[in-house]
């Protein structure tokens, strides 16, 4: 699909552009770690932008960097992948790949870097230091921030700086918050055997259905009945998958969810309180019960300092500025931030349908404002930096 890849055209304003590469990733959405179309589109524009690429070993995602000299660096981050949803919305820049679609606004916060990217090579020449640009895969599996880590992406980053769209919240609206503001993530998956039998024979069998549906409305009572109603807490139980047929109790019912908190302590409890729980209503209702735990990322935790300067710089740059609740939702971003200081923020994109839903459709009109906004923050990260690096301490005189 090389072939595909739009041009830069100067015809266009950089709005008209980036709305243009917008619409292009959106038809053409690509799940986590597959994301080599997306790669390419990304390398060919930055590449036309005369944006130096850094040479690291990545499968998909690039890594580029503006600036010179061995000033101070600081990263901005977009993630690229999609998720294996059908669209539902009706526009001519529509999905191109059935059941997959960029419904979290990936394909936003591209477009948003991008147009930062292309702001700051105009500026090239004045930047104190240098801005790496994170162009990350697999954000939605919660593995692409370790693999650009791992990769070398943050080698000598001294502040981080990432975006997610915010469909509830007017365009040109701005928010984020000091301290904790998305949930530790983690998956679990409960496999229930029972012993299958004929519909019209129950008594033969173990109903592993049965099991499940006490299971289920267990696990429900555990944020209410076994942590304090204080602490934010979620269990969801988002697929059951059991049977085939009408008229047979299936052998294995498949239970799979996901538990999110800012707990370190109830986190590292729930895999044994569930645990307790699927192993007790097995083996009362006769059949067992396997629990597997897939640890997600942690809580996103902002540096005050950086989450303070976001704001006042969103202020400068028009935004209507607003203190962020706490979210449930996860970002692999807290990854970078538990590696050097930085903060995540959220942008207006005011759409009906939330994020994850196939109709989602944030507004275009806020991804260029977004870029002038990082734009200016990176400058002005770096201008402080730079500042606070270059001022010399004043020696003290001890008295004779």
């Amino acid at each position: 699909m090389a072939e595909n890849i739009p041009c830069c055209d100067k015809s266009l304003s950089l709005e008209q552009q980036l709305i243009h590469w917008r619409r292009h990733l959106h038809q053409y959405p690509e799940l986590s770690n597959q994301e080599h179309h997306t790669t390419a589109c990304i390398t060919h524009w930055l590449q036309e932008k005369d944006i130096r690429l850094l040479p690291l070993s990545l499968t998909s995602g690039v890594v580029a960097e503006i600036g010179h000299g061995s000033g101070p660096v600081i990263a901005l981050r977009a993630d690229i992948d999609a998720l294996p949803i059908e669209e539902l919305v009706n526009v001519a820049f529509r999905s191109q790949h059935a059941g997959v679609m960029h419904a979290c606004g990936h394909d936003f916060h591209t477009a948003v870097m991008l147009g930062a990217a292309c702001l700051l090579k105009k500026r090239e020449h004045r930047l104190p230091g240098k801005v790496r640009l994170l162009f990350q895969p697999a954000e939605e599996v919660s593995t692409g921030a370790r693999q650009l880590i791992r990769a070398g992406a943050l080698t000598d980053v001294a502040a981080i700086f990432g975006l997610h769209n915010a469909p509830e919240l007017p365009a040109g609206t701005f928010a984020t918050r000091s301290g904790s503001f998305y949930a530790n993530v983690d998956r679990f998956s409960i496999s229930i055997t029972g012993k299958g039998a004929h519909a019209a024979k129950p008594e033969q069998g173990i109903d592993s259905i049965v099991t499940a549906c006490h299971i289920v409305n267990a696990i429900q009572t555990l944020p209410s009945r076994s942590f304090s109603s204080l602490e934010s807490l979620v269990i969801s139980i988002t697929r059951i998958q059991g049977g085939n047929t009408w008229n047979v109790l299936p052998q294995t019912v498949e239970l799979e969810g996901t538990v999110r908190t800012y707990n370190k302590a109830i986190r590292a409890e729930i895999p044994t309180r569930i645990e307790q729980l699927i192993s007790g209503i097995a083996l009362a209702l006769g059949a067992t019960a396997e629990l597997k735990w897939y640890p997600g990322p942690p809580a996103v935790v902002n540096t005050a300092e950086w989450a303070d300067f976001s704001k006042q710089i969103a202020r400068d740059a028009g935004y209507q500025v607003e203190n962020a609740e706490r979210q449930m939702s996860g970002e692999d971003f807290a990854l970078y931030l538990q590696e050097v200081p930085g903060t995540f923020v959220s942008i207006g994109s005011n759409c009906e349908f939330g994020l994850h839903h196939p109709q989602f459709n944030p507004d275009e009109s806020a991804i260029a404002p977004a870029s002038h906004y990082f734009t200016r923050l990176a400058e002005a990260a770096l201008n402080r930096l730079s500042t606070a690096q270059s001022a010399v301490p004043q020696a003290v005189l001890s008295p004779s």
